[in-house]
């Protein structure tokens, strides 16, 4: 990577004024009750915090902005930590956090982290400093992998299946789960590369921080099912031993998700929707537009159930906040934060303004940067305002120009015709390098990338300036964005393995659909199949249908006119689907039953795509499927 420029090293030395006006004690509440720690921060290859040792340097390295610098030395801070008297956290190992509640027989954990490797290394903390106990509840507080993957890292499914352990979620889990994998999964799973910074080594001139924790944890990742599923607010329920009170929160943070109260306890756990950051409002990986509206309006719910009888608030990532005053006071700046951000995005859109109009007019009130809690080191406001404008008007800005614009390599190739050819595009975006302004340089040189992407002047300058504006990013996931851009541009990259951890929890239906988003159209053109599904394990009925390039199914019901009948399970039919069995072979050992016309299921089967899991980004891609 290259030294941060003198415009880079100015720019993040401005940024370094006021910066002692954030709140000191976050530092004493990231570190309070500490009880054990993991020896070096490393956990079976998975896991090495002793890789971020950098940052024990007070003094912000030149090529990091000076407050992201701050908050990824927060999140270096990892243990076993006492949060109240029967409540313990471990932090620092994983992007998010494990709470550990002392119930009457055992452990109630809330949120396993991403990995199993990860959780099963935070379980023998605690058992190992606290006194072995087995896991007898698990509480998932939202439906994203970094709140469920480690499940089996605590507890197994036969465990589960037997009664000795619950597991708890918030309605819509397992819809939101699966449906989020399946449909956008790939796509979601590359773009998460750039967002996480999951390529870049640790170092001051690459990954930092994720912002939201320090990185995301790389291994083997599961789930299992809720035993119980909490469907209104103010449901309680006694979880060994343990009373809660629920605030189910949809549609905010993630489209399931949910607060919960321990009234016997005064704690309150805050999920993912009160953290130490502004959070995403739509992250960068993809994802639905969040309802900030909403979001805002459940803290404000929260603080008028809970806010007046907690002496500790909680959440699934960063440090707890402790007293009464102090929770009410970090409640109020959260939910005026989602507020302002939402009410004034639509204030100057109903002006006529769009997103980018709105980003370069709003500024992040003082209020809100005096706190660490709500600067963006996550989010990023600018990204956020985009995201509010798209929840209620779309991407569509108004302008029929934008309406139909070429896709980039060919909108490239005419830009530069238009400025007379890509060297001299590059000289004069060296030029524009040269006085600072990289926002201009990017924009400018990617249209000489993809009109000629092996120019290698185009390729390294677009490196350069990216790297450059990631230096200066105070939100953690625009850096890592900016600086896997810059290393895919200079060097190969390793290709992603595809994952999945929800493969063996597909529904009939989300499998459907799964075939739908990967059947190759052009291939079945004229071509039309009826096929009716007896899953025996389910006792379910389905037909499925190919007409017009599409699939259709219909639950409940056999076609009488079907072109074939298949007989099976739904283990047989999802290995099937995931290309980890074939049909003839399940056919040959009895697993699958076809009556009627073969041919009709290979239609269908015949045409499935694979789905790439690291396509291009930053230039144009190479082939298409």
């Amino acid at each position: 990577m290259r030294p941060p420029t003198s415009h880079t090293a100015l720019h993040n030395a401005a940024a370094s004024v006021g910066l002692d006006r954030l709140d000191p004690d976050d530092f004493e509440r990231a570190r309070r009750g500490l009880l054990a720690q993991i020896p070096d921060g490393k956990i079976d290859g998975t896991w090495d915090l002793s890789r971020y040792a950098f940052l024990d340097s007070d003094e912000p390295d030149p090529a990091v902005h000076p407050s992201l610098w701050r908050q990824s030395r927060l999140n270096a801070v990892h243990g076993l930590f006492e949060v109240a008297p029967g409540c313990w956290q471990a932090r620092g190992y994983d992007i998010s956090n494990i709470t550990f509640i002392e119930g009457r027989t055992g452990w109630v954990i809330v949120d396993p982290l991403t990995t199993s490797t990860t959780a099963a290394a935070c379980l023998r903390l605690a058992n190992d400093t606290l006194g072995s106990r087995p896991v007898t509840a698990v509480i998932y507080t939202h439906s994203h992998l970094d709140h469920y993957g480690g499940v089996l890292g605590v507890v197994d499914q036969q465990t589960v299946d037997a009664g000795d352990c619950e597991v708890i979620a918030p309605d819509g889990f397992m819809r939101e789960v699966v449906a989020e994998n399946v449909i956008a999964g790939p796509a979601m799973a590359r773009r998460a590369t750039y967002q996480f910074g999951t390529a870049l080594p640790p170092g001051p001139r690459s990954h930092v921080d994720c912002g939201l924790g320090k990185a995301i944890a790389l291994g083997p990742t599961g789930l299992i099912a809720p035993t119980y599923t909490v469907r209104e607010t103010g449901e309680e329920r006694t979880v060994d031993g343990v009373r809660i009170v629920f605030q189910n929160t949809p549609h905010s943070e993630a489209p399931a998700e949910m607060h919960f109260y321990f009234p016997d306890r005064r704690w309150l756990c805050l999920a993912e929707n009160c953290t130490h950051t502004m959070h995403n409002l739509i992250p960068i990986r993809g994802a639905q537009a969040r309802d900030t509206l909403a979001w805002s309006k459940y803290i404000n719910e929260a603080l008028d159930l809970f806010g007046g009888r907690t002496d500790v608030a909680f959440a699934s990532h960063h440090w707890p906040r402790f007293g009464a005053d102090d929770v009410r006071s970090f409640l109020r700046l959260q939910r005026d934060l989602y507020r302002w951000i939402h009410d004034q995005t639509m204030r100057f859109a109903s002006h006529g303004q769009t997103p980018s109009e709105i980003a370069a007019r709003l500024d992040l009130p003082q209020t809100f940067l005096d706190q660490g809690h709500t600067r963006g080191y996550y989010g990023h406001l600018r990204h956020n305002i985009a995201a509010v404008y798209q929840r209620y008007l779309s991407w569509y800005d108004g302008n029929p120009a934008h309406l139909n614009p070429h896709p980039p390599q060919e909108a490239g190739r005419r830009y530069v015709e238009f400025m007379g050819g890509v060297d001299e595009v590059v000289r004069k975006a060296q030029i524009a390098f040269d006085e600072g302004d990289y926002r201009w340089v990017v924009e400018v040189v990617n249209h000489a990338v993809f009109a000629e992407p092996d120019h290698a002047g185009a390729r390294s300058l677009q490196a350069d300036a990216l790297e450059q504006l990631g230096y200066q990013s105070e939100s953690a996931t625009f850096r890592n964005a900016y600086l896997t851009g810059a290393r895919e541009l200079r060097e190969p990259r390793t290709p992603l393995g595809a994952r999945t951890a929800i493969g063996a929890a597909l529904t009939i239906e989300l499998a459907f659909d799964a075939i739908g988003v990967r059947l190759r159209a052009e291939e079945v053109v004229g071509l039309s199949a009826t096929v009716n599904w007896e899953f025996t394990d389910l006792d379910e009925r389905w037909v499925l249908g190919l007409d017009h390039q599409a699939i259709h199914a219909s639950p409940g019901r056999h076609d009488q006119a079907a072109d074939a009948t298949i007989t099976t399970t739904r283990a047989t039919f999802l290995k099937m689907l995931m290309g980890e069995l074939n049909a003839l072979d399940a056919m040959a050992d009895g697993r699958l039953a076809v009556e009627g016309d073969l041919a009709a299921l290979g239609h269908i089967f015949g045409h499935i795509d694979t789905f790439a899991f690291d396509f291009n980004i930053v230039e144009p891609q190479r082939s298409a499927s």
